[in-house]
């Protein structure tokens, strides 16, 4: 079985991380990769503090006080909380803290002295980086691992490629572990990422097309229906959710739909009725609709063929990587 140094700092049998998609991830999805050696990571971006009830939900948003007890209940194992910083919010982190999970991980920005409050209620800290320059920052910060994030991936990104990225971000931090991220769905990937000298793979559109992913349906389907070109990037949503100074300079890929096409196109319109805009948006996500605005997947889209179970991604994962290192 793979076996690297990451597995050993986090305690799991695979270096296989499941990508702390926000609102898209649940208890049910973290606990299942735990569950299955690898490590879930449970998001908190776009997630609210209390509990969204009503009878216009078709699909009531857990809060953060009623999930992170639940992903305790669901697996023994480790497993990571992931904390944005495009759009920080202490109430948040505050809450993450208190669940003193073994790992926090951060991505979108500096985490700057958030490292230390990490550390100090016992949690290992993992950061998401585009480029070597944020990697050799987040090494300064004390952070114990980083991933390295390819401009394929789904969700925010930057501009260099996974293939260029990972070797040089391994080299800039060295002897920190450093985990791959971007355009990674099956056990070829994995193996081409430890070549490259990374200790694990970061992996989220594949497990949005999993069993305990909690969206839609019909988003899945779009995912497995899709091909690499049809992911792109959406520049405009930082004209509707503005970014914070600090954050790093990253922007998202989704799937194309008619919202992101008519909004791409008039984005000085976007930022004008942005306020309304976000309103929508988050409709969206509490009412499980996000596949009709803007429904995050990766370059990786290409590869996923079908919806499985997340415990038996993780196992193909891994035959198909050994299979793929005996070659």
């Amino acid at each position: 079985m793979l076996h690297t140094r990451l597995c050993d700092l986090f305690g799991i049998e695979v270096p296989i991380i499941q990508a702390g998609m926000g609102v898209f991830t649940s208890a049910e999805l973290v606990s299942a990769v735990s569950n299955a050696g690898g490590l879930g990571s449970f998001g908190t971006g776009l997630r609210p503090v209390a509990s969204l009830r009503s009878e216009l939900l078709l699909r009531p948003v857990a809060s953060l006080r009623e999930e992170l007890p639940r992903v305790r209940q669901l697996t023994s194992r480790p497993f990571a909380v992931n904390y944005t910083l495009a759009q920080p919010n202490e109430e948040i982190f505050a809450l993450i803290l208190e669940a003193k999970p073994p790992i926090i991980s951060f991505a979108l920005g500096d985490p700057g002295d958030l490292v230390k409050r990490a550390h100090a209620v016992g949690s290992l800290v993992m950061h998401q980086v585009t480029t070597v320059q944020q990697a050799r920052q987040a090494a300064e910060r004390g952070v114990d691992v980083i991933i390295a994030q390819g401009s394929e991936a789904g969700g925010f990104s930057g501009t260099v490629a996974a293939l260029p990225l990972i070797p040089q971000v391994v080299d800039a931090v060295r002897p920190l572990p450093v985990v791959a991220a971007g355009g990674i769905a099956d056990g070829r990937g994995l193996a081409a990422a430890l070549v490259l000298g990374a200790q694990g793979a970061n992996i989220g559109t594949r497990f949005l097309a999993s069993d305990e992913a909690p969206i839609s349906q019909t988003w899945k389907q779009a995912i497995i229906a899709a091909n690499s070109e049809d992911a792109i990037k959406v520049e405009v949503w930082n004209d509707i959710f503005p970014r914070e100074a600090t954050a790093y300079d990253t922007v998202p890929r989704a799937l194309r739909t008619p919202f992101i096409e008519k909004w791409q196109k008039s984005r000085e319109v976007a930022k004008q009725e942005a306020e309304r805009l976000r309103a929508d948006v988050i409709a969206a996500i509490q009412q499980g609709k996000m596949e009709e605005f803007i429904p995050w997947a990766g370059q990786t889209a290409g590869l996923v063929h079908e919806v499985l179970p997340a415990a038996q991604i993780v196992k193909r994962i891994v035959a198909e990587a050994e299979e793929a290192s005996s070659k």
